[in-house]
């Protein structure tokens, strides 16, 4: 039995793990991460793996994924949003200081790839999937592998436009969907609502202390849950846009399944429906043909270490 590590890179940790050929996770840990330091990230990077390797010295080889734009020949961090990374060599130093093969991905694909292997999608081959989080990336899966485009780019789904001239986004673009369907656009919607219809969001504003400036993420989907009108409000916009962009991905790609992953996948119904709903209006006049159907990720926090090792287990 092969086993590997992986290294889920993100803004605030870094979470590493040794996973099995069945994408079972056989040791875990996690550090901080200092964001600001692009080597003290790095060196951050290498003693999570050091300490598995420790515990694994048959560990076979490391699979990093990080967020961020990473090259073709996947070797270099071409641009981190939330880390000090610029054009970052990181899988060569990675793999002279821990002496193991590194593989270097973009965390949307090593999470796409652990639902792909070892999750909702593993019946499929192919699938597109969007991580709702605070903001949204996306992995397309096309004949059993993932799809990087000629510059390993591809599927920044959250930057394509849903509104043209619409809200600005951190990418330079205006109207981008990340800006109408991630978390941070549901407290941008939930604030506003709360601020417009301040009637219909008693629960919303009772667990904000009645400051609509103070709503949270956490307190939209908690008022949603107990009827709030503006708070599911907020969760139908959301999942209505995301509903649109999945229809249109639907016609440029034809996958065989549509998943749904990130950290606001926890609320369940409240999003899963309008998205829902909205796709299959967008597609109401393909019903002679089959349309990939909708599943939400099941692979939780795991998916990034998960899919990273296995994608190093490959390579």
């Amino acid at each position: 039995m092969t086993l590997t590590i992986g290294i889920d890179v993100g803004g605030t940790k870094v979470a590493g793990g040794v996973v099995d050929e069945q994408g079972n996770v056989l040791a875990s840990n996690r550090r901080p991460t200092p964001a600001d330091d692009p080597a003290g990230t790095r060196d951050t990077i290498v003693e999570v793996a050091a300490e598995l390797v420790a515990q694994y010295p048959e560990a076979a080889a490391i699979g990093i994924g990080a967020a961020a734009w990473i090259d073709a020949a996947g070797s270099t961090v071409l641009f981190a949003p939330n880390l000090a990374w610029r054009d970052e060599p990181l899988q060569a130093y990675v793999s002279k200081a821990t002496n193991l093969p590194v593989v270097l991905d973009n965390d949307a694909n090593v999470a796409a790839w652990a639902e792909f292997r070892f999750g909702v999608a593993a019946h499929a081959d192919s699938m597109v999937m969007i991580t709702v989080g605070t903001g949204i990336g996306g992995a397309i899966v096309v004949n059993g592998q993932l799809w990087r485009g000629a510059n390993g780019i591809a599927a920044e789904l959250g930057h394509i436009q849903s509104v043209p001239d619409g809200h600005p986004c951190g990418c330079g673009r205006l109207g981008c969907l990340e800006q109408y369907a991630s978390g941070n656009a549901l407290v941008r919607f939930g604030r506003a609502g709360a601020r417009q219809e301040p009637e219909r969001a008693a629960t919303l504003l009772g667990l904000a202390g009645g400051d609509a400036l103070a709503i949270t993420g956490r307190q939209i989907t908690e008022a949603a849950r107990a009827g709030d009108g503006v708070a599911m409000d907020a969760f139908a916009q959301v999942g209505y846009w995301l509903g649109v962009a999945l229809a249109d991905l639907a016609q440029s790609l034809d996958p065989q399944l549509m998943v749904i992953g990130g950290g606001v996948i926890d609320a369940g119904p409240l999003l899963m429906g309008p998205i829902e709903r909205a796709y299959r209006d967008q597609l109401a006049n393909r019903d002679r043909f089959p349309v990939a159907a909708i599943h939400a990720a099941r692979m939780g926090n795991a998916a990034g270490v998960v899919g990273a090792a296995d994608l190093a287990r490959r390579a």
